[in-house]
């Protein structure tokens, strides 16, 4: 089939939301589909880094100035949507693509309009919600007026009931939308880990070496956006608190944005024992987790997103601390310390467990590995493929 991406993001950058389109993307192109991803103007070239024949298609520059890469609201996406309507219109009608397949509540109405004004043409229309609008907004700080959260909650159920199909990267985000889709036709594709990205690479031994990391610590990784519907608030203040309990654990923290982060460590001069790494190039992470023997996610459930990097500590044989969720529990299993509360507490437990537990590390990092292995890009692909030859 010929599909059309929609990805109203700056696509490629190094975090979930985009991997998830990339991979999602390349795996459907193994499988025989010729894929064409609409997006902004600014974003990496994914050709430098995969090898591809996926058409990145981009908005013209009439916004510049627009730099912004980390997630999060911005009136001037206004714009770049209403652009980005223009160039999926002219993709759709030149391409003629069987699928249009819309990232995020975005894209999912850039989709709905695109096939309304080429409705003759009958594409189907796939929506990939990876959480929830109004909940996403509410946990950037927008929002606050009463008035404005039930506008964009009526807003978020509108959306949600549009196109042929429904896809969500999380259980939660799929009962959600459940109770509020009229068709039902709602489906949880998982997020995926690219195994073959962690095969034949260096010793740990050697890794630690190479990235200057010590040798004799326990590394605890946390790789993502450094924002707080990330649960960053909870990881600083536990790793305060363990770094004062153990000399034994040593923190990366990989991703952006920065400035917030390096402020914090040089305030509570924690600079001994973390390691901050910006820019963090998604296809360098697998020698920053193998180097590593503990991965954290300290997101909660206030968003209803998937955790895709769960899955990244996995593919790397690592045990993972994080919060008791439904998602958390399906991806990991048995092979986490689940923080029986959503707090920074729970996630300082979890340090301190694995801290002095080696065996305990290598024990749930095997069994994490060999799970890692049901959750593959190419199966996501199957299941999405499946899907598109439902509906049309």
């Amino acid at each position: 089939m010929k599909i059309l991406v929609i990805a109203p993001t700056p696509f490629f950058s190094d975090r979930g939301t985009h991997i998830r389109i990339l991979e999602e993307s390349l795996a459907l192109e193994k499988l025989g589909h010729k894929i064409t991803i609409a997006t902004y103007h600014i974003g990496k070239n994914i050709g430098d880094f995969v090898e591809t024949k996926i058409d990145v298609r981009r908005i013209r520059r009439l916004l510049f100035w627009y730099k912004k890469l980390e997630a999060g609201p911005d009136w001037q996406k206004i714009i770049l949507d209403m652009m980005l309507i223009r160039k999926v219109f002219y993709l759709a009608r030149t391409q003629k693509p069987d699928v249009i397949h819309a990232h995020l509540h975005e894209g999912a109405l850039i989709g709905w309009i695109v096939t309304k004004l080429l409705f003759w043409r009958k594409i189907a229309l796939v929506m990939d919600f990876h959480g929830s609008l109004t909940k996403e907004m509410v946990s950037h700080g927008y929002l606050g007026a009463s008035f404005m959260k039930r506008t964009f909650r009526f807003v978020e159920k509108t959306i949600n009931n549009l196109g042929d199909f429904a896809i969500t990267s999380s259980w939660e985000n799929s009962e959600h939308i459940k109770l509020i889709r009229k068709d039902k036709k709602v489906e949880t594709v998982l997020d995926g880990v690219n195994l073959g990205y962690y095969k034949n690479l260096p010793s740990k031994t050697e890794l630690r070496k190479k990235l200057e990391l010590p040798q004799e610590k326990v590394i605890f990784s946390y790789t993502g956006a450094l924002i707080p519907n990330k649960g960053i608030g909870y990881l600083l203040n536990a790793i305060i608190a363990a770094a004062a309990a153990t000399p034994k654990a040593y923190f990366i923290i990989g991703g952006f944005p920065v400035e917030e982060i390096s402020k914090f460590i040089t305030l509570n001069c924690l600079s001994d024992q973390v390691r901050l790494i910006n820019p963090l190039n998604y296809f360098e992470l697998p020698e920053i987790l193998t180097a590593s023997d503990v991965g954290i996610d300290p997101k909660d459930s206030a968003t209803g997103q998937a955790s895709g990097k769960i899955l990244q500590y996995m593919g790397a044989g690592l045990p993972v601390v994080c919060f008791d969720r439904k998602n958390n529990r399906e991806y990991v299993g048995e092979g986490a310390f689940y923080g029986t509360e959503v707090s920074a507490d729970s996630i300082a437990a979890g340090i301190l467990y694995f801290s002095d537990k080696p065996e305990e590390i290598a024990r749930r990092g095997r069994y994490n590995q060999t799970r890692a292995e049901s959750f593959s890009w190419e199966k996501s692909a199957r299941t999405i493929e499946g899907i598109y030859k439902k509906i049309k």
